[in-house]
């Protein structure tokens, strides 16, 4: 028990400082926000923009899909520009040329070398000068400016409408034609797309760097990497390198091997009869899977707008089915199907913890719960549907419509059906656990199986902490909250620790060793990840401690992962444990999978994209795909699976595993996942990354570089990957199918006698 508390004492106070840290970084956030100027104008006086038409303008891009349609400050989709990048480069081109008129009256590529490096100097100081009053709030630039800006609105004006100039452009943006119908909504979106090139390109005061940190590269002004950015990223590296070594002797000299326990002869997770609760699983496993066919099969579709940008072999299908429109049901989707399949083996395992019996009403809370669910991804569907068709009133679209911000587009009602749910779900698991804590024997696991449940529950709601008319920035704390710590550290914890449980319930492995190795894990994975947040926010309007920090402790993220060959190992080796384990080989193998792409995806590839000097070029590239897909489907889209086949194994009476079935979807789904990344994103990310560091960055998404042959046959190239994956895909959801909706014949002569079905 001492050894107990030294381990939660650790936890604690690694809790206590990580969140310190970030919850001082977010005041900084709060207090370095790059300023919103309360008006532009020209140097004749001449009003451009106010503070509430840039807001206007932000309430205008989430209309379109926001993050779904390009990218801003390099977070979102990636087949349209980075339109903070595009919109600088354009303008500073067009400064040029009316500086060139001007002098000489020819355009800036016929001048003299000579003076086009006087003009590029004169650039350069124009743009990264800070002419923001701070006593007023007002931003003055000169006329030639205030000219080049309203030629770039010009371009932008027409490409999210129906101009016929620009169709094509559209069409390779996998844009769908007018992609905003309002013009006066467009003069707004510009503005907001202005200022988010002017805090790209404007030196934060008593600095020399801007208020994005020098990002986008842009080589017309000298956008490059700061001095802060080299030596964040040098030690960043060391960091990581301290860190596996300080593990490996700590390791060494703590590690000791527990004597295993004699594993039962029968399986104690199929002796006890099934609880009404638990039998009302079905359905749940039959959405999760229902849900992964739906999103794999939109990754596909909308794979392929990167091909055909308003066409599905070409039929035109974006006028109701655009990029943005599935883009975002498949983000959706992956969040809802995996947090279902998560929520359905705390389900399952409640009952158990509560003495193999359910809490008063329990089945019924199980089945709200689940109709819930329906009732939140459908009318998140319907209202995204509605949003990006401008169908439903401007007004109404945050609310019920899109956010337009990566992975919490549903409106802001349907997120709080969503925390409601989670609330509700926390509730049942907690009247399941609370009893067993009055009971005699060791409860230091239960307590953290209890703690990581309420962080579940709890913890989205951070994403609630931001309105409409957020300071982007701010939004972005936010957002990063959900997006990365809830579920890359609190789902990750409560995985371990769920695992840990099922494992020691099952005989296999000793209490104290799993609960030793969960607390160890669970300290592991909070130092890095807490503070490691805000390593997506180098580029998105911080200042450089918060840059020093992510680097910092996300590098120590990558810490941890280095064992997971170790635990792959351990997941492997218990089929061996017993006989009756081969009914649940098929499980294991998708968490030994879970061990293989947390080391290869969350680990190789997130390290790739983590140190600050790497993020700055490759930020918003293809490479962000890699991390993202071997890191979220990798670990937690096999989590889920895993999860999905354990509850089915134990809630169907005399159910066994269909061996081509799961050899064909377990298989699938990773060679999938391999030729997708290994034969498309990664090269095209590659590729992109030497033209961000040639060019930069504002080239790299470009319409000319991503439109080239070499880019386009790597994009047709991903489908065999595609293919592949969605027959492994489409082999778990039968398998899981033939379970739930088995005959009753198919449970005949079994102890339990129970048909499953939809109850």
């Amino acid at each position: 028990m001492r050894e107990y508390k030294k381990l939660w004492w650790v936890l604690l106070a690694v809790l206590a400082l990580t969140f310190a840290v970030l919850g001082w970084s977010g005041v900084e956030v709060y207090r370095q926000v790059p300023p919103i100027p309360e008006q532009v104008i020209t140097t004749s006086n001449k009003v451009l923009m106010t503070k509430e038409e840039i807001l206007d303008g932000q309430t205008a891009w989430q209309s379109t899909g926001g993050m779904q349609v390009g990218s801003v400050w390099g977070h979102g989709s990636y087949q349209a520009p980075d339109w903070s990048a595009d919109w600088l480069h354009r303008e500073l081109l067009a400064w040029l040329d009316l500086a060139a008129q001007e002098e000489a009256g020819v355009p800036f590529d016929q001048l003299h070398p000579d003076r086009q490096v006087i003009l590029k100097n004169q650039l350069k100081n124009e743009y990264r000068t800070n002419t923001l009053d701070p006593e007023t709030g007002i931003v003055t630039i000169t006329d030639r400016r205030a000219q080049a800006v309203t030629q770039t609105a010009d371009y932008y004006v027409k490409l999210y409408g129906s101009d016929p100039e620009f169709r094509q452009t559209r069409d390779n943006f996998a844009m769908k034609e007018d992609t905003l119908p309002s013009l006066e909504r467009r003069q707004d979106l510009t503005n907001f797309y202005f200022w988010t090139a002017w805090a790209a390109s404007t030196e934060r005061p008593n600095s020399q760097v801007t208020y994005t940190n020098n990002w986008p590269h842009e080589p017309l002004i000298d956008n490059k990497p700061s001095t802060a950015n080299v030596l964040w990223s040098i030690a960043s590296v060391i960091f990581l390198i301290a860190g596996i070594a300080f593990l490996v002797w700590g390791w060494a000299f703590t590690h000791r091997e527990e004597p295993e326990p004699v594993a039962p002869k029968k399986d104690p997770l199929s002796i006890g009869p099934l609880t009404p609760s638990q039998r009302a699983l079905g359905k749940y496993l039959f959405l999760v899977v229902a849900l992964f066919v739906f999103q794999v099969l939109l990754g596909g579709f909308t794979a392929h707008y990167t091909i055909e940008g308003q066409s599905f072999y070409g039929i035109d299908v974006s006028q109701w089915f655009p990029y943005s429109l599935t883009r975002t049901w498949h983000l959706q989707t992956a969040l809802f199907w995996i947090a279902t399949g998560f929520l359905a083996a705390g389900l399952f395992l409640a009952p158990m913890i509560n003495g193999g019996k359910d809490p008063k009403y329990q089945k019924l809370g199980v089945d709200i719960l689940f109709w819930a669910l329906v009732v939140l991804v459908v009318g998140s569907y319907i209202g995204n549907f509605l949003a990006i068709k401008h169908i439903m009133p401007e007004h109404l679209n945050f609310w019920l419509g899109h956010q337009g911000y990566e992975y919490l587009e549903l409106g802001r009602i349907w997120q709080l059906v969503k925390f409601a749910g989670l609330a509700f779900w926390l509730l049942l698991m907690l009247r399941g656990m609370l009893p067993a804590f009055k009971k005699e024997g060791d409860k230091n696991l239960l307590a953290l199986l209890a703690a990581s449940t309420i962080a579940i529950g709890l913890f989205y709601g951070t994403g609630l902490f931001y309105g409409e008319r957020t300071h982007i920035t701010i939004m972005e704390y936010w957002r990063w909250w959900v997006v990365h710590l809830w579920v890359e550290g609190f789902f990750e914890v409560f995985a371990t620790t769920a695992l840990a449980f099922i494992f020691s319930s099952m005989g296999l492995v000793s209490k104290r060793g799993a609960t030793v190795a969960s607390l160890a894990s669970a300290s592991l994975f909070m130092l890095g990840g807490v503070p490691g947040t805000l390593h997506h926010m180098y580029f998105s309007g911080t200042t450089t401690p918060v840059m020093a920090i992510g680097a910092s402790f996300s590098a120590l993220e990558v810490v941890p992962l280095i064992v997971l060959g170790y635990e792959a190992w351990e997941n492997w080796r218990l089929k061996e444990r017993a006989p009756w384990m081969e009914a649940v080989r098929w499980p294991l193998m998708c968490f030994v999978a879970v061990a293989f792409w947390n080391m290869l995806g969350a680990g190789v590839f997130g390290f790739m994209v983590n140190p600050p000097i790497s993020l700055y070029y490759i930020q918003g590239l293809n490479t962000t795909p890699v991390h993202a897909h071997a890191a979220l489907f990798g670990v937690y889209g096999f989590l889920a699976i895993g999860f999905t086949l354990l509850v089915l194994r134990y809630i169907v009476p005399g159910f066994s595993f269909n061996e081509k079935l799961m050899r064909t979807g377990f298989w699938g789904l990773n060679a999938g996942l391999v030729l997708m990344i290994a034969t498309s994103l990664l090269p095209i990310g590659l590729i992109q990354f030497y033209a961000s560091v040639s060019e930069g960055m504002w080239y790299a998404r470009s319409e000319a570089f991503m439109q080239q042959p070499l880019l386009e046959t790597l994009r047709w190239v991903r489908t065999f990957g595609d293919v592949v994956f969605i027959i492994g895909a489409l082999a778990i959801f039968w398998q899981v199918v033939l379970g739930v909706f088995r005959p009753k014949s198919y449970a005949a002569g079994v102890g339990y006698g129970v048909t499953v079905g939809a109850e």
